[in-house]
């Protein structure tokens, strides 16, 4: 991953962070006051920034954030794969489980996501969303948190093991196994955040159901 990447991705999420910070602190100003005045600003924010929206804004980043990696990564590999095949035709049935590895980010991110729908109820009674505080929907997107950066990242960096497999196997077509194994090396640290996102999302110290 380039530095002027990583850059973006750090600038963005800052971002995401100095503007609920922004919304807590129009939040803690406007419950404070004893006869708050209308300050249409601040209802902006406080609507946008609602528990329920922090909280989709969770499931968001859980499966869009991974699945923006896979497709980085599938697409790296594929350019190396072509790459081997324009050579060799029929090594495309060793070339394609490289091509497959990186995609398991965004099975994570979608698995996250969907547990995470399941505990705010919107399967069962999506009334139950509605209800979120600011601090609930805010402990979502924290628990998202582990799954959308890891994922993110780490089907990046596959994706390039992956891609130097390819060429591997190009010159050593009896080392798929060693190819599968390095890059599966770097799945490990995607599928510790996706338990630890999970163990958040089940240990929810509230009940929104």
């Amino acid at each position: 991953m380039k530095i002027a990447s990583v850059k973006k991705f750090l600038a963005v999420i800052l971002s995401v962070f100095a503007i609920l910070t922004l919304t807590v602190v129009v939040a803690s100003a406007t419950d404070g006051a004893e006869t708050p005045a209308k300050n249409p600003i601040a209802d902006m924010f406080l609507g946008l920034f609602s528990g329920t929206n922090l909280a989709l804004l969770g499931v968001a980043l859980a499966v869009t954030l991974p699945c923006i990696g896979s497709a980085k990564a599938v697409g790296i590999v594929g350019e190396a794969a072509d790459g081997l095949l324009s050579e060799q035709p029929g090594m495309f049935g060793k070339a394609f489980p490289m091509m497959a590895l990186p995609m398991t980010q965004g099975v994570y991110g979608l698995v996250a996501s969907f547990l995470m729908l399941m505990a705010l109820g919107l399967f069962g009674n999506p009334d139950n969303l509605m209800n979120l505080t600011f601090a609930q929907g805010g402990y979502f997107v924290m628990a998202a948190l582990p799954i959308a950066i890891a994922g993110y990242l780490s089907a990046i960096r596959q994706g390039r093991v992956a891609a130097a497999g390819i060429n591997l196997i190009g010159k050593r077509p009896g080392s798929l196994g060693q190819a599968i194994t390095t890059a599966a090396l770097v799945e490990t640290y995607a599928i510790f955040s996706l338990l630890i996102t999970i163990m958040l999302v089940f240990l929810c110290p509230f009940s929104v159901l």
